[in-house]
């Protein structure tokens, strides 16, 4: 996922993809724990991607308030 991608989606599209990324992180956490995670690089890429979220939400949201 990058960041072009995540601009063309609005911000009830972000929360509801920055809710399911932090489902997934819990998931793979829970996997990690009980030694059942095969791909541990999706840790990082999991995290990375609900940071990248997070700055395209406050991005639009300083955008909303710029323009007010």
């Amino acid at each position: 996922m990058n960041a072009s991608e995540l601009r063309d989606k609005t911000a009830d599209q972000l929360k509801e993809e920055l809710e399911s990324l932090k489902k997934e992180s819990f998931n793979l956490r829970f996997q990690q724990a009980t030694g059942a995670l095969e791909n541990t690089a999706r840790v990082r890429q999991v995290r990375r991607d609900a940071a990248r979220v997070k700055t395209i939400l406050n991005e639009k949201a300083a955008a909303a308030a710029g323009t007010e």
